[in-house]
């Protein structure tokens, strides 16, 4: 093993060699062999052995070899050097190579040496980014958990830094492509992730760009498949999966096949829905994406029929007045629950849907069923003022901090929801029904505030992911579901506080 003099000395001879330096094959073996020494050999043989990397391309494997014991030794110090001075030996056919060892090194444990493996990536990234994301998706696809999981995370937050003249047209199609073998087999979280990932590409900025992301999105959920309300899995993908669709859907986007499958097979089992974690309320979470996604369909071959289930579902929460008794009270113990928040959903969605059928409500139903609704229109509409007006008397005079508490928070989303039923029941109470109003869902960020209005905006979006079923092998090893967390989870209590006041 060559002492610390003798890595000097023939450091000196490849120094003052400059042209020739090729000729002193002997003089680099002496660097190399250095690994094999104690820890200031090591050190040296970590800076040297990638100085001189390029002049003995016939001494690249056993270089390589040797800066990747280096980047596996015990001592962090001599790790972190060698990491730091990999991306040396990224050149010509050693590139995806030196891509595949770095992504390797993600797993380390220390953060120095993490953050050096995470600049080294990104520094070969920018030299040749295709031959990089050749490293990064083989072990994506092959490698350990703990590696795919860090790489797949590489790409979600490093891929947006990057120059446009690095992730150029032909880069994004590579990613594209190889993104969908891995989409294959993954977890609800990786799948999150690389809708993250493919979503932030620029050449999927386009209305055809987003159109390919909503049919992986859809081929993900399974749409051809049998819907199973009993199994909290298939109840899990759909519902993950449609949220990753939603922020996606625009004029030019339809939901239509996603809206269609909702009324066709979901609607019909809602009351039977396995819910996927305890405390979500399923059935408004369903309902609440339905109807953010009525207001993208499309042309729909079974517009009548999606608007005759939503109407059916809809009257199930619009309760009949309950029967007086002969002295003029209620026969009844108590008055109905008015579920404002699932009735707030499904009015929106059938008002969003009747827009493209509005004879729906005249020339479709006979006069009985019209006449049956207007009674339950008319009986909700009597609760829903007494309950606005019970809302408004409880926020009056409340500014600034008074309306932060949770409490006060809660009677705000009340009130938005409740006014949003008020303004749709006066549609559908015109002659002929009127589809005109438009109105913000409550859950929603307010684009634009109406005078006399004030609408606070929110967010529900929940970063709980789907699992796919695929046909080949599973990641068994990996999470497949995480509950959802963050405003996601706060807007759920709140929404089940709410809708505890409304049989008050």
């Amino acid at each position: 093993m060559p002492t610390v003099e003798e890595l000097y000395r023939n450091y000196g001879i490849l120094a003052d060699a400059t042209e020739q330096v090729g000729q002193h094959k002997d003089a680099y073996q002496v660097i190399l062999d250095g690994v094999k020494g104690g820890t200031k050999e090591k050190r040296l043989a970590a800076q040297f052995i990638p100085k001189f990397f390029k002049h003995f391309p016939e001494l690249a494997d056993s270089a390589i070899n040797a800066q990747l014991d280096l980047c596996e030794d015990e001592d962090v110090s001599i790790r972190r050097q060698a990491i730091k001075e990999l991306p040396q030996f990224a050149t010509g056919e050693n590139l995806p190579r030196v891509a595949d060892i770095l992504t390797q090194l993600l797993q380390t444990d220390d953060s120095a040496e993490f953050n050096l493996v995470n600049n080294a990536l990104l520094s070969i990234f920018k030299m040749d980014a295709k031959g990089t994301l050749g490293g990064l998706f083989s072990q994506i696809l092959q490698g350990e958990d703990i590696v795919r999981e860090r790489a797949i995370k590489f790409l979600s937050t490093k891929l947006k830094t990057l120059p446009d003249e690095v992730l150029t047209k032909e880069v994004e199609e590579l990613i594209l492509t190889e993104s969908k073998k891995v989409l294959e087999d993954v977890t609800g979280e990786e799948f999150v992730l690389f809708m993250k990932i493919l979503s932030g590409l620029k050449s999927l900025q386009t209305v055809s760009g987003r159109q390919q992301l909503v049919e992986l999105v859809a081929e993900q959920a399974d749409l051809e498949q049998t819907f199973n309300p009993a199994d909290p899995d298939c109840v899990d993908r759909l519902l993950q999966c449609t949220r990753q669709a939603v922020p996606l859907f625009s004029k030019n986007v339809h939901s239509t096949r996603f809206v269609t499958y909702f009324c066709e097979h979901v609607l019909p089992n809602l009351s039977s829905l396995t819910t996927p974690v305890e405390g979500l309320d399923i059935q408004l979470e369903v309902l609440k994406l339905l109807a953010e996604m009525s207001s993208f369909c499309g042309d729909m071959e079974k517009l009548e029929t999606n608007l005759r289930k939503l109407f059916d579902k809809l009257l199930e929460y619009m309760p009949l007045p309950p029967e007086e008794a002969e002295n003029g009270e209620n026969a009844g113990n108590e008055e109905p629950k008015l579920q404002f928040s699932y009735v707030e959903c499904l009015l929106y969605s059938f008002h969003q849907l009747g827009r493209k059928l509005p004879d729906f409500l005249t020339a479709k139903l006979n006069a009985e069923k019209l006449k049956d609704f207007k009674i339950r229109l008319q009986y909700f509409a009597r609760g829903l003022q007494v309950y606005i007006r019970q809302l408004r008397l409880a926020l009056q005079g409340k500014t600034g901090e008074a309306l932060k508490t949770d409490e006060n928070k809660i009677k705000v989303v009340a009130l938005k929801i409740t006014n949003n039923i008020n303004v749709l029941i006066k549609d559908l109470f015109h002659i002929p029904p009127s589809y005109k109003s438009t109105v913000t869902l409550s859950w929603k960020p307010v684009q634009k505030v109406e005078i006399g209005q004030k609408r606070a905006a929110e967010d529900t979006t929940s970063g709980s992911p789907p699992k796919k079923s695929p046909a080949g092998p599973k990641r068994d090893a990996r999470q497949i579901y995480n509950p959802p967390s963050g405003k996601y989870s706060s807007n759920l209590s709140n929404f089940n506080y709410e809708r505890s006041l409304q049989g008050k």
